[in-house]
C-alpha cells in the first residue's frame, strides 16, 4: 500500500481483532514552552486523512504543552503484532460540535469525572476526589451532562507516519511516508 492512511487502517484492524486490551492506546509526546518533553498513554478515538484524534482536559500538563508547543508524535506499539506505528506532526484542537459529539458518547460516570477532575494537579487525598465526584454527580442527576468548557480533543495533523514490522535477527522492516505538496512520498529506513 501506498497510502499511509490505507496501511493504518489495515494495521489497526489486525490490531483491533488481537490485541487483548487497548488496541487504541497510544503514547503521547509533547514539549513544553521550555522544551521539557512529556510523555503519556492516550486513546485514540478518531482517525481519518486529516489525523489522528484524542480528548483531554485542556487545563492538563499536555493541555498545557500543547497550547506552548502545538506539536506532538505519537506512538502505538502493537505486541502481539509486532508492529508499531510513530506519527508526527503539528496539532491542532477539533471543533466544538466534534467534541460535543464524542463527550455525549461517553459513560455518564466518564462525563462526571471530566467535571470532578482538576486532571494533573496535585490533590491531596482520594476522598477529595471522590468527594468532588459525588458532588457533580447530585450537581447533574436527572440530566444531561454538557461537555466542560476546558475538555476537548486535539487533532495531530501528520507530516511523518512510520511503520515499523519487526524481522528475524532484527532486520526489522521501517517504511516512512513524509508528507508532500501533492500527497505522500514514501521510503524506506535502516533498522
Amino acid at each position: 500500500m501506498t497510502d499511509p492512511f490505507a496501511l493504518f487502517d489495515a494495521w489497526f484492524a489486525e490490531a483491533t481483532a488481537s490485541e487483548p486490551n487497548d488496541p487504541n492506546a497510544m503514547a503521547l509526546a509533547t514539549a513544553d514552552a521550555d522544551g521539557r518533553l512529556g510523555l503519556r498513554t492516550v486513546l485514540l478515538k478518531g482517525h481519518d486523512a486529516r489525523g489522528f484524534v484524542f480528548y483531554t482536559n485542556q487545563q492538563s500538563r499536555k493541555g498545557a504543552d500543547l497550547a506552548a508547543h502545538a506539536q506532538a508524535a505519537l506512538l502505538f506499539h502493537w505486541k502481539s503484532l509486532r508492529r508499531q506505528v510513530r506519527i508526527e506532526g503539528p496539532v491542532s484542537p477539533v471543533s466544538d460540535v466534534e467534541a460535543d459529539a464524542y463527550f455525549a458518547t461517553r459513560p455518564r460516570d466518564s462525563q462526571l469525572g471530566a467535571w470532578a477532575s482538576d486532571q494533573s494537579r496535585p490533590l491531596a487525598s482520594r476522598a477529595l476526589f471522590e468527594e468532588r465526584f459525588a458532588e457533580v454527580k447530585v450537581r447533574f442527576e436527572g440530566g444531561a451532562v454538557p461537555r466542560p468548557p476546558h475538555w476537548s480533543g486535539y487533532r495531530v495533523a501528520p507530516e511523518r507516519i512510520e511503520f515499523w514490522q519487526d524481522r528475524a535477527f532484527r532486520l526489522h522492516e521501517r517504511r516512512l511516508f513524509t508528507r508532500a505538496d501533492d500527497g505522500w512520498a514514501e521510503g524506506l529506513l535502516y533498522p
